[in-house]
């Protein structure tokens, strides 16, 4: 499976800090930078470097931006040059990193099962594995679950719980909203996640799981506004602080919780900055 397109990224994420088609997000933009320039996109390279010179979307700082614009710069990039000599000489011992990675470059490529003996490019040619990955049947699903799920830190269980109430273990299945496959990814999430083929099972599979991974960090673990977010969207659940008051999202939450017989989930790697309205509920009890 090859990387996610890095133009694609930084087009996202050119979008989100903007706000054209979406709400104005820095903090999801300057993620969709670093994915893009970890991957060598030197245009994502020197946003990222304006983001973290400019404290946007992160807390400010220059060494970090400079050690991104020195990797623009020695690539020949004449900006990159311009910028690194605006901001002064930073910290030659910086490395480039990304503060609070999404890793949509790592967490959101579709790896085929070792069972498999063979590359995901080589299933198309296979006429009975061809047949396996168009119309699994459950079992199978829960075998790809129960291998999958572990790699981004979720109980398969859950995921399993999620497939059930969003597709039926359908990979063909296609809402009325546009959502696809196993885990009803939307275009837009599956771009965001770097999935190429949304419906292709395995592939739909890591981009569910990225998103659900995401939703528990973002929302600190906290299973109901993760679930929430993901089928209204976090947006969603930040506009109303908490469940939307909508019948589906409600019925949503309450259906996969009931499946999961689990209130909570582990925890979750820290991949993203929590949500404002965790950070602004703490401040509100802190000051009491």
């Amino acid at each position: 499976m090859e990387a996610p397109d890095p133009v694609q990224l930084t087009a996202l994420a050119s979008r989100y800090e903007n706000g054209q088609g979406y709400r104005h997000d820095y903090s999801r933009a300057r993620q969709l930078y670093c994915a893009a320039a970890r991957l060598g996109h030197l245009p994502a390279q020197r946003r990222l470097a304006w983001f973290y010179a400019n404290g946007v979307g992160a807390p400010q700082d220059k060494d970090l931006a400079g050690a991104w614009l020195k990797v623009a710069a020695v690539k020949g990039d004449m900006q990159a040059r311009k910028f690194l000599a605006f901001i002064g000489h930073p910290d030659p011992e910086r490395q480039p990193r990304c503060t609070y990675l999404s890793r949509f470059d790592e967490y959101a490529r579709p790896i085929i099962p070792a069972s498999f003996g063979r590359s995901e490019m080589d299933w198309s040619k296979d006429a009975d594995l061809a047949r396996g990955l168009s119309r699994p049947a459950p079992p199978q699903i829960a075998n790809w679950v129960a291998q999958l799920a572990p790699r981004y830190g979720l109980d398969p269980k859950l995921i399993l719980s999620v497939i059930k109430a969003e597709s039926n273990f359908n990979p063909r299945a296609r809402s009325h909203k546009n959502a696809h496959g196993l885990m009803q990814l939307i275009p837009d999430t599956a771009t965001r996640f770097g999935v190429k083929d949304i419906s292709h099972p395995i592939q739909n599979l890591h981009g569910g799981m990225a998103y659900m991974r995401w939703l528990l960090a973002y929302f600190q673990g906290d299973l109901r506004l993760a679930l929430a977010g993901y089928n209204a969207g976090e947006g969603a659940v930040e506009k109303y602080r908490g469940v939307p008051p909508y019948k589906e999202t409600s019925n949503y939450v309450q259906k996969v919780i009931r499946s999961y017989g689990k209130t909570t989930h582990p925890h979750v790697e820290q991949v993203v900055a929590p949500s404002r309205i965790l950070s602004d509920s703490l401040g509100k009890r802190s000051r009491r």
